[in-house]
This record gives C-alpha cells, structure tokens and sequence, in this order.
C-alpha cells in the first residue's frame, strides 16, 4: 500500500510541477498573443482564460474556483479509498492524471492573480509586483500555451469551409485531465462504475447505521 501511495502521489506531483514550471515560464517571458512558430501543425501562444478547460468559460469565476477545490477534494478521498482497496496501478494512474490536471489549473485560479502583475500584447507579467496583483486571491486566471491548428478544412466543405480543426490553446494541465478521461472511458469504465456504486453504498450503510445508533 505504501508502495501505490509512493507511485501515485509521486505523479500526481510530476504534473504539477511541470505545469507549473511551463505556465511560469510563458507568463513571465512572453506578452499576451505572442506566438512562436514551431510547425505550421503546431505553435506555443500565450493566451489566458478564465474558465475551464481549452477555454471554455462557464458561470462565475469564483464559482468555478470552488467547484474545482470541492471535486479535487472528492477525487483525493475517491483515490485514498482506491489504494487502500489494492485497485489496479494503472486505474489509480488514471484517475491521479485527472487529479493532477485539476489542481494544476486549480493554482492558477489561486495564485496567479496575487502573484502576478496582468499579462499584456505589450507587457510581459512581472512576478510578486509592488503594486500588487491583477485579480483578487481565487480569481486568477488559467494560462494556455500549446495550439495544433492541424489542418484547415476545404472552403468546399459545407458549414466547415475555411475553419480550423482543433482551434482550441490548451495546457499541460488540460492534457493530463483529457488523457485521464479518455483513458478512463475507454479501458476502466467497468471499474470506475463498480467502485462508485460500491463506495456510495458504504457511506449509505455507514449513515444508515449512525442514524440507528
């Protein structure tokens, strides 16, 4: 058991810290926009967001914030419970990539705001500012870097025509999660549904026997 929580948490914490060491790195080297050209499939642009992933913006910016720091709690105790129950490494590997993501992105959300002076198309972010930071403590915002405009689609394709495929910028946060997800519903949608059904009938067996006491 020490072992699994060694291999998990271990990468639980690579993702973190690469994400963060990216993230530091572009916002405090680069303006906002600016792009550098690595293939014409594929190019490092500085954008930020203040939703969730690949850019998506949904309800408030504190709201998100919360919900995040609620469904990474959920998703700490769902592991603590897997390695206890000698689950399969590769399902909690799974499920540690999607955690990783998410708290990834969670920090921004965090500490960018207090940490950082507000990224400009003329200013590079300036790091611990004297004047303070951009956005209030939880309200930070996400920074995105990777684009893969892979292709454009043929202007004789109907509705389609001219638009980019996969437009979205994305980070090493947001990779981590969709990985997890994909990986998860593809080889251990058997075990994620078994484990929730068999986790949420304890806690009602556990309540049900308090509420007898």
């Amino acid at each position: 058991m020490k072992q699994q929580h060694l291999k998990t948490w271990s990468l639980v914490f690579v993702i973190l810290l690469l994400d963060q060491v990216l993230k530091i790195v572009i916002k405090t080297n680069m303006t906002l926009g600016e792009t550098i050209h690595v293939f014409d499939w594929f190019q490092i642009v500085f954008v930020e967001n203040p939703g969730m992933a690949f850019g998506m913006n949904l309800g408030s910016k504190l709201f998100l914030t919360l919900f995040r720091i609620v469904l990474s709690t959920l998703i700490v105790y769902y592991i603590i419970r897997l390695i206890r129950d000698n689950y399969k490494q590769s399902y909690i590997y799974c499920v540690a990539l999607i955690l990783a993501g998410a708290i990834g992105n969670i920090f921004d959300s965090l500490f960018y705001g207090v940490i950082f002076s507000e990224s400009t198309p003329f200013q590079v972010a300036e790091f611990l500012p004297a004047a303070g930071g951009y956005a209030p403590f939880l309200q930070g915002k996400v920074v995105d870097m990777f684009y893969f405009p892979l292709f454009i689609f043929p202007d004789w394709v109907p509705f389609l025509g001219g638009e980019i495929f996969f437009s979205p910028v994305f980070n090493l946060a947001d990779s981590a999660i969709t990985v997890g997800i994909i990986v998860l519903l593809l080889f251990f949608s058997h075990d994620f549904n078994v484990t929730l059904d068999k986790y949420a009938s304890k806690k009602k067996t556990s309540n049900a026997d308090s509420n007898h006491a």
